[in-house]
């Protein structure tokens, strides 16, 4: 049987533990004269106040913010679940965006959603 030096052990130890990061399962965008309203609906393991989804954000393609909606409670009870950002300006001649969600405790997740805007 191999034994595991007590260094490894403990520094395993000390890695931190992270959660599944925010999922963006959907999102839309409609426009509306010069302005957009984005839907955009997300699952997290959201295990209360301590721990939850706490936002979304629109960035540009060179991950410039847009806009951002922060989520002021958790889900625990909703999953998925859907918000929405509503009044949004985006730049003549964008195309495309990215949609970036966060959880306060692990930050911004690595998924980025791309949307068309055509």
């Amino acid at each position: 049987m191999k034994k595991f030096p007590i260094t490894l052990l403990f520094t395993l130890l000390a890695l931190p533990v992270f959660a599944d990061e925010p999922k963006i399962e959907a999102v839309t965008a409609v426009q509306s004269g010069a302005k957009w309203r984005f839907d955009v609906t997300l699952s997290h393991p959201d295990t209360g106040w301590d721990h939850y989804a706490d936002g979304w954000r629109v960035l540009d393609m060179q991950g410039n913010e847009l806009g951002l909606r922060v989520l002021a409670h958790p889900h625990e009870q909703e999953q998925p679940f859907t918000r929405s950002l509503s009044g949004l300006s985006i730049p003549q001649g964008v195309k495309q965006v990215q949609i970036q969600a966060r959880c306060q405790v692990d930050g911004w997740g690595d998924q980025l959603f791309t949307v068309d805007l055509e």
